[in-house]
């Protein structure tokens, strides 16, 4: 618009509207540069937006190529482990294949193994009866040297009385009558050992109270009162003949009949060395060579040889009595008598495979109430009696089987027979301060939420046993180092170093931390003990003087 046109539009339009309009005018303006200004700022913005999306772009495609690569590795490994899993599956069965063939060789070998036991079993007990028969004959010849010094005996006196020669002829008579029967018997005997049958009417038989048991282990044999010949002549003066028959009562036969060259009379055996009984007489059993040297020790004594009334028999059912019948086998072959329970030691009972913590305390109390009872065989109570003032002394002395029978007293019957091969006895429960009720409970499978039996076992226990005991017992429970007495624990051999080697000589000589029952081991303070003992000495002094005095009558 020119000048005039726009002069003339004013005049036409009053001053408030036109500057309303002016106005208006000019603030849209204003707002349009603002708003331009805005749509700028946001251009911007967005264009820095897709610069960074571009490098996020290529970053992450970067990576999804790395991750790429590394899909393709992963997938190789894969496939060489598939063929490893092959592989290993493939040799897996070849390993079910061979264990497959292991198993029946296994079997093959358990049924030849089967049979060798069974000829083991013929042979053994072939081999028993050879012995038997041995022991016989031994006997017999016994008997006839006994006989044949009562013949010499009543010859002297009928030289002395001038008695008239018929009733020597007679004596003379009966004495080769002895010697024939002597002779057929022997003969009998050597048919029998080749035959399977056994005839009652060729043997003498004897049968007491006691004897032979069907029991775990070997047959139990008879405990035979030792007829020692020469009496009152040294050992050293002992002839061939008389060694020999020694040592078949000892139980160590076999070696008499092999050293038959090498033994001249006992001093042969006084002077002989280890090496001497090991290669001379074959005893390669250390066991064998210490029974041999404690037999010969207590000839040479001048103490009473208490030990030496329990032979090797006597022993094999004490193990019966104490509640170890597993271990008669290897005790019966060891011929361990009462002197070698005397001085046994832990390592003589692991090589009799006695491996048990229970067992060889079980066995160590046996022996303190042997010595309590200065090893009187009869000393054991195998049955009931009067149990009125029952004195801790006389509980010592229960057997296995008595204590079961207390249990069956005391309405614990169910539990009783599983103290069968424990090694449970008098002596373990009263003289063992490690041995409580809680062993006990153990040994008879009574659970442990089983509190009420529990309490009336411990009840019951604890009124048996006594206080003392019963303080023992506690004292020993409140140790730091107590643990629980259990069938499983096992005793760890002892383990000599290289630098005890020097010092093992020394050792030897004073070895009584080594036995299973030290000779100082504390003896119950108990009077019912100490009375028991002096009661016996008296009996014991007694039955000495009996003997002293029936041998001066028989020589004068």
């Amino acid at each position: 618009m020119d000048n005039e046109e726009r002069d003339n539009l004013r005049c036409q339009i009053p001053d408030s509207t036109a500057e309303g309009l002016a106005e208006w005018l000019h603030g849209r303006i204003s707002n349009g540069h603002s708003s331009e200004a805005v749509y700028q700022e946001r251009l911007s913005r967005l264009e820095s937006d897709k610069e960074c999306l571009i490098l996020q772009v290529s970053v992450l495609t970067d990576q999804v190529e790395v991750q790429g690569e590394k899909i393709r590795d992963l997938d190789s490994c894969l496939e060489q482990h598939r063929e490893k899993l092959n592989a290993t599956e493939e040799l897996l069965q070849q390993e079910h294949l061979n264990r497959s063939a292991l198993e029946t060789q296994k079997l093959e070998l358990m049924t030849e193994v089967s049979s060798l036991k069974l000829k083991l079993s013929a042979v053994e007990r072939d081999h028993r009866d050879s012995e038997g028969l041995y022991q016989e004959v031994t006997e017999l010849r016994l008997r006839v040297t006994d006989t044949e010094n009562e013949r010499l005996q009543c010859e002297r006196k009928l030289k002395a009385a001038k008695v008239s020669s018929t009733f020597s002829f007679a004596v003379v008579s009966s004495f080769t009558v002895l010697q024939q029967q002597h002779i057929i018997y022997t003969c009998r005997s050597t048919k029998r050992s080749h035959s399977s049958s056994f005839n009652l009417d060729e043997a003498e038989m004897e049968f007491r109270r006691g004897g032979v048991r069907a029991t775990a282990g070997p047959r139990l044999g008879w405990s035979h009162e030792p007829k020692h010949q020469a009496v009152g002549v040294p050992f050293s003066q002992w002839s061939k003949e008389e060694v020999c028959v020694w040592l078949h009562e000892q139980g160590l036969g076999l070696y008499a009949d092999q050293g038959q060259s090498w033994l001249k009379s006992g001093q042969t055996l006084l002077h002989a060395s280890q090496h001497d009984l090991e290669k001379e007489l074959g005893i390669r059993q250390p066991l064998h060579r210490k029974k041999l040297q404690l037999a010969l020790q207590a000839l040479g004594s001048e103490d009473d040889d208490l030990q030496g009334r329990l032979d090797h028999h006597w022993v094999t059912r004490w193990l019966d009595d104490i509640g170890l019948p597993q271990y008669k086998s290897n005790f019966d072959e060891a011929r361990v008598d009462g002197r070698m329970l005397h001085y046994m030691s832990v390592d003589d009972l692991l090589s009799l495979k006695v491996g048990s913590v229970l067992h060889h305390l079980s066995i160590k109390r046996a022996i303190q109430v042997l010595r309590l009872n200065s090893f009187e065989p009869s000393c054991l109570r195998r049955r009931p009696s009067d149990e009125n003032n029952i004195t801790p002394a006389e509980i010592s002395q229960w057997t296995n089987h008595r204590v079961m029978e207390w249990l069956r007293s005391v309405d614990l019957a169910e539990y009783a027979p599983n103290l069968r091969g424990s090694g449970v006895h008098g002596g373990l429960m009263v003289l063992e301060p490690r041995f409580n009720v809680e062993s006990l409970a153990l040994l008879l499978n009574i659970p442990p939420n089983k509190t009420l039996l529990r309490r009336h076992l411990a009840t019951h226990f604890h009124l048996l046993i006594g206080s003392e005991a019963q303080r023992l017992k506690q004292d020993c429970l409140e140790n730091p180092d107590y643990t629980v007495l259990t069938a499983t624990a096992k005793v760890k051999p002892r383990r000599l170093s290289f630098g005890s080697f020097g010092s093992l000589r020394r050792k030897r000589q004073d070895d009584s931390d080594e036995y299973v029952c030290p000779m100082n081991v504390e003896m119950p303070k108990s009077s019912s003990f100490q009375r028991g003992v002096r009661v016996f000495e008296d009996n014991l002094d007694h039955l000495e003087q009996v003997q002293i005095n029936t041998a001066y009558r028989t020589v004068f």
